[in-house]
């Protein structure tokens, strides 16, 4: 993945003024048991990743006992705010998953996360495994803050094949056509596109894929880099212009502002057949294995790029998502919890059990030397896909919501909700965000 360049924001906010009650929500799994009040703690997602973190963390724990660490999911929406206000709060876990981007900026200006540099280099074994461009995604200023934990996540146009074959449809190559399909698929009593729309976040995949194919990447680079009216320029409008004409023609299903994601219930509509297409990233490919299996080892599940636009400026391979998620240390950690933490992440995490458990649950780990793993699964068309997506992307634009600043990162999202909601016109959508510049 040597051409895969990856935009970051470089906005600065403390997060040492928020707070929080710190009571705890989320699930520990059986990896948990052994562990004590003052083992190393870990937080990560429900969802796809969940089984294998869950295993990796219950073997280190059985073969560390005197090192055992807590591990506790959550659900991804409500995850993101509560561990930015606790990391802020000086009460995060030991090891913080995040994405990379302005919110591990935001880590590094309070000094809330360890420098990771000088362990990279006592141990190149771990420097070496990943793949160059990924590891660079937790970098900054030159020093390593975060190290990637899983796998590479661009974001994928996915299809139901047998609902396009009953109205004899293609997959969208253009804006244009993937229009055309709305009123193909409405007449045949399918939606055209689900959308888990009261999680927020998905909607913001069509804003990123619209821009840059309009556009091109350095729309969003300039954004990233604070430049004054940024949110103004010509793409960011059409491109939610676009939008908001795909939901006056109807392309989303009823009801989708009231759909969360993190219940898979956007994806369930895919592979029921009440909807045609739906616009998510690779990790959902993870769920529908789960909950779909017939679906997808059928050969029913389609996925192909983004469409391109009509004279925009954007490469057709350009893809948007998360290269990884990572793993940073806390500062606030006790000694004795930093050292059980990289420890765990030296000689825990990415052995071949776990890449193994990665793969075999439908994700490409982060990782060199595994192309004949990956063409030794029975998803390796799919895992091939996605590897090639990242690897021949000429960029790789980094989740907006984890790219910029937390601060401007949530008004992003609570803006492009009222975007689909038709509530603002994409104007004062430009105006509100370039107010946000800076902080």
């Amino acid at each position: 993945m040597n051409n895969l360049k990856l935009r970051t924001a470089g906005m600065a906010v403390s997060a040492a003024a928020l707070s929080i009650s710190l009571v705890a929500c989320g699930s520990s799994g059986p990896a948990g048991t052994g562990a004590s009040a003052d083992s190393a703690t870990m937080w990560g997602l429900t969802g796809g990743d969940q089984p294998v973190f869950q295993a990796s963390v219950e073997s280190w724990n059985k073969s560390h006992p005197d090192s055992a660490i807590k591990l506790d999911f959550f659900a991804n929406d409500a995850y993101k705010t509560k561990v930015r206000t606790a990391v802020g709060a000086g009460q995060g876990p030991t090891l913080v998953y995040g994405w990379g981007g302005g919110v591990l900026k935001s880590y590094v200006d309070a000094g809330q996360v360890d420098d990771l540099t000088g362990f990279l280099k006592e141990n190149p074994d771990v420097q070496s495994r990943y793949l160059p461009s990924i590891l660079e995604s937790g970098v900054i200023d030159g020093k390593t803050y975060a190290l990637p934990n899983n796998k590479v996540q661009p974001v994928v146009l996915y299809y139901n094949k047998e609902v396009f074959e009953k109205i004899g449809a293609e997959p969208p190559k253009t804006w244009d056509e993937l229009m055309a399909l709305v009123p193909k698929f409405k007449a045949a009593g399918v939606a055209p596109f689900s959308l888990g729309g009261q999680s927020k976040w998905p909607d913001l995949m069509w804003l990123e894929y619209l821009v840059d194919r309009i556009g091109g990447p350095e729309v969003f680079a300039n954004i990233a880099a604070n430049k004054p009216d940024a949110w103004s320029d010509p793409a960011v409008i059409e491109a939610l212009t676009k939008i908001q004409e795909l939901v006056d023609a109807g392309g989303f299903i009823n009801g989708f502002s009231s759909i969360a994601a993190d219940s898979n219930a956007d994806q369930a509509l895919l592979y029921t057949g009440k909807a045609a297409m739906i616009l998510q990233g690779s990790w959902i490919y993870q769920g529908m294995k789960k909950d779909a299996a017939d679906f997808v080892s059928s050969g029913k599940l389609g996925y192909t790029p983004f469409p391109t636009v009509e004279g925009g400026k954007g490469d057709p391979a350009n893809v948007v998502g998360n290269p990884s998620n990572f793993w940073s240390v806390s500062s606030k950690a006790t000694e004795e919890q930093k050292k059980t933490a990289l420890e765990y992440v030296k000689d825990g995490m990415f052995n071949d059990e776990n890449v193994q458990g990665l793969i075999d649950s439908g994700a490409v780990p982060v990782v060199t030397g595994i192309e004949d793993k990956l063409a030794a699964s029975p998803d390796k068309d799919f895992l091939t896909y996605v590897y090639g997506m990242a690897k021949d992307a000429p960029d790789f634009t980094l989740s907006w919501d984890q790219a910029l600043s937390p601060a401007q990162g949530d008004a992003m999202l609570a803006n492009l909700d009222q975007i689909f909601l038709k509530k603002i016109t994409p104007e004062q959508f430009a105006s509100t965000m370039n107010a946000t510049i800076g902080k």
